[in-house]
């Protein structure tokens, strides 16, 4: 790879030891490079390697940037971008810098032992040297790289069910102290100047999990805290920047008690020097979803419940601070001075971000970033990188720019992006961040191609009904009691006159089928019947017709075939379908008044005749419409339109009501707790018995 200096580049001068503005590197499927903030945006000159890149790492302090390629790893200088040295290994997936520089790891995919026994695929080489100086066996990807004191004056490596601490002064003098813990999974070491180890044992066989915390200096002493609990199957170790307090998140695969798919997680605060430690209560059911330490390790936040979720700030005493109230958000992020807070809603949630100014608690910004799936702060604590990465998300992918109090600085629009970071510094380079916010710098023409924003509809909201709107509901659709139409009241008619789906009802408040003109009826038997009326239309017949006492008009063939159907009855002794003398109708099983048009109750047919168990129907050719029986009324319908009336729906009505409260009484006896509509209910009875003894 050709080198570069800084002259090449609207970057940094070269030999300056830190950025004067922020630098950003990105590696995509066809793409790596390095990129400038404000005010320039432009990209860092550099020869890019052909292959296409596999990792890429900045050192902790800013210094170098390492890439991972197939056949090498190449290590460049951050501010000059020259090559400082290139390591020949391949296949290499993961690469690592020590805390200073001083070493970088190597990480390739774990192949099997072979005759020359267990592959090292974890090896530490020497940045300056280009030599490597150690090498290891690693399993498992997921907590690969050492772990460094912020000195480099020790490391520690977990292997298996033993923590390896080593000098790194001296690699090959191997393991300078060790502690075996059966069980033990994670092994998480503090900052700060007195560095402990918190080691995690996971819940086994109905022993309970346990966090304990160990001096660093004196490995294999007692812990000088422990902890133990249930509901620990996993768990997040995070300390704050002093290494003297450390929080703990447990997980479980299940939540028993079946509130959340994703399991139930629990939070502690655990003291390294062991003076304190205490169980975090949250006053939200639900999952915690994040929390982080602000940098001054004197608080941190936390987002927990379900959503919308509810963020808090506490003290180092678990104490709460201030409550930010209910917000979709299940991310949060201080920038390195600690004065600003951001609150985000990433994954599924919209990408809305919130900045807070800690010292005033107020909000000063609200960032529109949907499809985010990487959130950083740049080292001056001003400007936010958010990036829609691949192969999370294949569409969109790029990264944006943005100042804190809000206002888009650059876009990049990036196919196929894996991998973006800022280019850190030290620690104690961070910049004082100002008094108060500082003003945005000029943002780059790549906001300016941007799409404008479409306006923002009016949210349509719950749905609420036309009585909450301020509008009535139509009387027709309301009960009787609520003002509606009586029971005298028909549907109006349906459909156009004259057509084959116009019908009119005669029942009461749309209740029941009706009466239906001539021609086709609405489905079968409905032609000619109605709540009453059992006759039959035959479909391309027009109806007979039917006196108010239910039989055929006298004269002619029906006549005739009336009474010889009457004499073959009496003959036949068979008085089921015999006509009453009081030509009144008789009631059907289901309740319905069915008049008595003829012998075998199928319709009335004129010129019907019955011979030896065969009937002849001859159609009629006189056309008249149905009329309900005047003056008759049915035993089983009060009224004789087939429904009660006022009164007696009313007394139903209130009877129900009765019945429903004492079900309610019912379940206050068994303890059961109820809603506030159902004590309404309840203290509404006196009133319901008083109403039915006005209408009794």
């Amino acid at each position: 790879m050709a080198t570069h200096t800084a002259t090449d580049s609207p970057g940094p001068s070269q030999g300056q030891s830190q950025p004067s503005y922020g630098q950003y590197s990105f590696r995509a499927q066809k793409d790596l490079g390095l990129a400038y903030s404000s005010p320039s945006y432009e990209p860092c000159a550099f020869e890019k390697p052909e292959a296409t890149a596999r990792a890429t790492q900045y050192s902790a302090d800013g210094r170098f940037f390492g890439i991972a390629l197939p056949d090498c790893v190449t290590i460049m200088s951050a501010t000059s971008l020259a090559q400082v040295r290139s390591i020949p290994i391949a296949n290499v997936i993961e690469i690592g810098f020590s805390p200073k520089g001083t070493f970088i790891s190597t990480c390739e995919r774990q192949q099997k032992a072979d005759e020359h026994g267990v592959h090292k695929n974890l090896k530490v080489w020497n940045v300056q040297t280009g030599e490597q100086v150690a090498s290891f066996g690693q399993k498992n990807q997921e907590g690969w790289d050492l772990q460094y004191t912020a000195s480099e004056s020790h490391s520690l490596r977990l292997a298996g069910p033993e923590i390896q601490i080593f000098n790194p002064s001296d690699w090959s003098a191997g393991p300078v102290s060790k502690l075996r813990i059966d069980g033990i999974m994670n092994a998480v070491l503090s900052p700060g100047a007195n560095p402990s180890v918190a080691v995690f044992i996971p819940e086994k066989s109905g022993t309970p999990g346990s966090v304990r915390i160990h001096n660093l200096q004196a490995l294999t002493a007692p812990p000088s805290c422990q902890k133990s609990f249930f509901k620990a199957d996993r768990i997040t170790i995070k300390w704050n920047s002093l290494g003297t307090l450390a929080l703990l998140m447990t997980h479980t695969e299940v939540d028993k008690s079946n509130k959340s798919y994703y399991g139930e997680t629990n939070l502690h605060l655990m003291s390294a020097a062991g003076n304190f430690d205490s169980r975090i209560v949250l006053d939200k059911e639900g999952p915690i979803h994040d929390f982080a330490w602000n940098p001054n390790s004197k608080e941190f936040c936390i987002i927990y419940g379900f959503m919308p979720a509810k963020a808090t700030i506490f003290d180092q005493r678990v104490k709460a601070i201030h409550e930010f109230g209910a917000h979709p958000v299940n991310f949060v992020s201080w920038n390195p001075q600690g004065r600003l807070l951001a609150l985000a809603g990433f994954g599924n949630l919209a990408g809305k971000v919130e900045i807070y100014d800690r010292r005033t608690l107020n909000k000063i910004a609200d960032i529109d970033a949907p499809n985010t799936s990487h959130f950083e702060w740049n080292y001056d604590g001003t400007t936010i990188l958010t990036a829609t990465l691949s192969p999370r998300l294949r569409v969109d992918n790029g990264v944006k720019l943005w100042w804190c109090s809000g206002q888009l600085l650059h876009v990049q629009n990036i196919d196929e992006l894996y991998q973006t970071n800022w280019r850190p510094v030290s620690r104690n380079a961070i910049p004082q961040f100002p008094a108060n916010v500082p003003p945005p710098p000029e943002p780059s023409t790549s906001t300016k191609a941007l799409p404008p924003k479409p306006v923002a509809a009016k949210p349509a909201g719950a749905y609420r009904p036309p009585g909450a709107q301020g509008r009535a509901a139509p009387s027709i659709f309301k009960r009787e009691d609520e003002a509606g139409p009586s029971s005298g009241t028909q549907t109006p008619p349906r459909g156009i006159p004259g057509s084959m789906g116009y019908y009119e009802s005669s029942s009461v408040n749309g209740h029941g089928r009706g009466s239906v003109s001539p021609g086709y009826g609405r489905g079968r038997g409905e032609g000619a019947r109605g709540r009453g009326q059992g006759g039959r239309h035959v479909p391309g017949a027009a109806p007979a017709i039917i006196t108010p006492s239910g039989t055929p008009p006298p004269g002619g063939e029906g006549e005739k075939a009336r009474r010889k159907k009457g004499k073959g009855k009496k003959d036949d002794g068979d008085g089921a379908h015999s006509v009453p003398a009081s030509g009144r109708q008789t009631p059907n099983l289901d309740g319905r008044a069915t008049p008595n048009h003829s012998a075998q109750g199928r319709g009335p047919g004129p010129n019907t005749s019955a011979e030896k168990g065969k009937m002849k129907i001859t159609l009629p050719k006189v056309e008249a419409t149905l009329a309900p029986p005047v003056g008759v009324e049915s035993p089983l319908s009060p009224g004789g339109d087939g429904v009660l009336d006022p009164v007696q729906k009313k007394i139903r009505n209130l009877n129900k009501k009765l019945k429903a409260i004492e079900e309610l009484k019912d379940k206050v006896k068994r303890g059961e707790k109820l809603e506030a509509t159902q004590h309404k209910k309840i203290d509404s009875e006196a009133e319901i018995r008083k109403e039915l003894a006005g209408l009794v």
